[in-house]
């Protein structure tokens, strides 16, 4: 049991540091509240868990073996990413009544997925806390649940902190400079995907 508190240590931190995914939870849980961010929330913390699973389960090997696929999901995440952030920075305040609805568990699976972030905190897991496990669906098990659970709670923190933020906004201008600000920071998160 020693050896499994580097491993929750590591997964807390990884989670609650700001990022691509829990600037996501900010903007959803300002601009619809936090209960109706959950399935996006939920998704999120979920598609972490899978891609630490099969990372742990032999995907990373194949990933680290193959450097165009390394490259392709950076170029592909960082198109994403920044479309998602130009499009966060030009949304408006919340209609009342408007058709505009959260993100849900798939859109949540699928950000994370296409993560290069989120691809290097669970490579780097796997090949970190191998020794944790006797087998590789063992080990896919234990980081698979370990990145769910702690994302779960770190990404709620994120999204009940934006819908706190979210009931403070009134004038269209508070909403224009917090969009921005959210745009900005989810932007700025693919400059780790480029520096390292």
């Amino acid at each position: 049991m020693d050896g499994i508190w580097p491993l929750l240590l590591f997964a807390a931190i990884s989670t609650a540091t700001p990022g691509s995914a829990t600037v996501m939870a900010v903007a959803s849980g300002a601009r619809f509240g936090f209960a109706p961010s959950l399935p996006l929330v939920a998704g999120l913390a979920l598609g972490l868990g899978a891609m630490a699973a099969a990372a742990a389960g032999g995907l990373g090997a194949v990933l680290l073996l193959l450097p165009s696929a390394q490259v392709a999901l950076r170029v592909a995440g960082t198109a994403y990413l920044l479309w998602l952030a130009w499009r966060i920075a030009r949304s408006g305040p919340p209609r009342q009544g408007g058709a505009a609805a959260p993100g849900g568990l798939v859109l949540g699976l699928l950000f994370t997925c296409q993560n290069p972030k989120a691809w290097a905190v669970t490579l780097g897991a796997a090949a970190s806390f191998s020794g944790l496990a006797t087998s590789p669906l063992g080990l896919a098990l234990l980081l698979g649940g370990t990145f769910t659970g702690f994302a779960l709670l770190a990404l709620s923190a994120w999204c009940a902190a934006g819908g706190a933020m979210g009931r403070r906004l009134r004038t269209e201008r508070q909403w224009a400079l917090a969009n921005g600000l959210l745009g900005a920071l989810l932007a700025a998160t693919v400059v780790p995907i480029w520096w390292s």
